[in-house]
């Protein structure tokens, strides 16, 4: 793993604060001229840069060791959390947690729409459609 600038450092660090990439970019890097779209941009990239990506996964080893929290322990507490919402009649408890269990074990994922929005792709699209015309 490359040595990250601090600004990448801060960056994980806040993502793992947070958990929220935007959040984290905004922390650490000057976005005050940026768009809300520009900001997800730029965190979406830094998410997959390959130098981050191994030193937020070492952050995520590192807080789920200090927590002693594993895939096990935590499908074992969804188990117990479903269990006790069929005992209660609790419908929504349950279907909560099962998802919670799915995406756990990869079954289900969140999409991300990544918009671009340079000023080269808004004037390829306009020249599309004065081309149509």
């Amino acid at each position: 793993m490359k040595n990250l600038t601090p600004k990448q450092e801060g960056f994980c660090l806040s993502y793992i604060e947070t958990g929220n990439a935007s959040e984290a970019y905004r922390r650490n890097y000057s976005t005050s001229k940026m768009s809300e779209t520009t900001v997800c941009n730029e965190a979406f990239k830094l998410l997959k840069h390959p130098d981050i990506t191994p030193r937020l996964e070492q952050l995520q080893q590192a807080l789920s060791k200090r927590h002693n929290i594993t895939v096990d322990t935590v499908t074992d507490e969804l188990n117990e959390a479903i269990q006790v919402a069929k005992k209660d009649i609790k419908p929504s408890a349950m279907i909560a947690a099962i998802m919670g269990k799915a995406k756990l074990h990869g079954l289900l994922t969140d999409k991300v729409e990544v918009i671009e929005s340079s000023i080269a792709s808004q004037l390829a699209a306009a020249r599309k459609l004065r081309n149509r015309q």
